[in-house]
């Protein structure tokens, strides 16, 4: 399974879109330490849960989903989310990189 680009989402967001889904999509804005994606690496979530692409090589993916679905909740347009060893134990999802990720997650409109 490799990491995502934009590109290789769109025929599955046209897919949601045309479907009538909403959909967040993360991107890796930033990294610091051995980060597992290079900045640009990209995932998407619709309203059901589904997936496509990747952000970091599984193991911040099903925190990322969660706050996806959160945001489509909460009607959040955008935020930029953190993962990693921090002092924020709410987040230490497990890096196993021990790096810190930095996405920027919005809902497609």
């Amino acid at each position: 399974m490799g990491g995502g680009s934009m590109r290789e989402l769109l025929d599955d967001l046209d897919r949601w879109r045309n479907a009538g889904k909403r959909c967040v999509i993360g991107r890796v804005v930033g990294i610091e330490g051995s980060g597992p994606r290079d900045p640009g690496a990209a995932m998407a979530v619709n309203e059901d849960g589904e997936v496509v692409g990747s952000v970091s090589g599984g193991c911040v993916e099903g925190a990322v989903v969660a706050e996806a679905l959160d945001m489509l909740r909460e009607q959040s347009a955008a935020k930029v989310v953190t993962f990693g060893y921090s002092d924020d134990e709410a987040f230490a999802v497990g890096l196993t990189c021990g790096g810190t990720i930095h996405l920027f997650l919005q809902e497609l409109s």
